[in-house]
């Protein structure tokens, strides 16, 4: 049987057995911990989809996306919402469900990916970079040569009315590990404190920084700052 290999940004790799195939297992894994049912829920994070080449590894192709996102959809797969999956109350935790996330907001999500997801059923979860919303950026000139776009704010309410969530990824797009605890406090409180006034308080209550710490250093002092910045909660 053929199976198609979807591959997200940051090292998440899933194999998802041809749609033809009957009784496939579910990629979710599970395990037992004593008396306790661990499930482990796949997550796909992309960074860009569609738009300029570059250098580096963050790009995926459109139609490259939509192969893969179709298969999962027509492998009998659905997407879960951050909340569901932070909370594990999904009656559907156990299989055939998985993240998808999106790091940084670029614009091209807007043509590229959201309505290749919205077409098939599917939302995501956009990690934004509050200060660059609707802007453009500096870092991927060494990449594509050219300043980058991210989304607007429009763009962002549009797509958050039709279900798709956003969330932190910090204000400015440093590197949290990098910075001191006054830093990292001011990057997520600033970050929270404009998504919350644009989006609503629900978007304050979601971090990157909680979803996948860096591990560059260990998650207990990234969650630490996070918890004492009170942005994460």
């Amino acid at each position: 049987m053929s199976s198609h290999t979807v591959r997200g940004i940051i090292g998440v790799s899933m194999t998802v057995p041809s749609p033809r195939r009957q009784g496939v297992p579910p990629l979710a894994s599970q395990s037992r911990h004593g008396d306790v049912r661990v499930v482990s829920i796949p997550v796909l994070c992309y960074h860009r989809i569609g738009g300029p080449l570059e250098l580096g590894v963050t790009r995926v192709g459109r139609s490259v996306f939509a192969r893969q996102m179709t298969a999962l959809a027509r492998g009998g797969w659905r997407t879960l919402s951050l909340r569901d999956f932070a909370d594990g109350q999904t009656p559907h935790a156990a299989r055939r469900t998985f993240l998808l996330t999106f790091d940084d907001g670029y614009a091209s999500l807007a043509e590229h990916a959201y309505p290749v997801l919205a077409d098939l059923g599917f939302t995501a979860t956009t990690f934004l970079i509050t200060d660059y919303v609707g802007r453009t950026n500096t870092w991927d000139v060494r990449y594509t040569w050219s300043r980058l776009a991210h989304l607007s704010w429009a763009e962002v309410e549009h797509w958050q009315a039709r279900g798709f969530e956003f969330a932190s990824h910090g204000a400015t797009h440093r590197r949290l590990t990098w910075l001191d605890d006054a830093a990292v406090a001011a990057e997520l409180q600033g970050s929270r404190g404009v998504l919350t006034a644009r989006l609503g308080p629900d978007a304050g209550r979601r971090s990157r920084t909680r979803l996948a710490p860096s591990t560059t250093v260990s998650s207990a002092t990234l969650g630490r700052r996070a918890m004492r910045s009170a942005s994460v909660v």
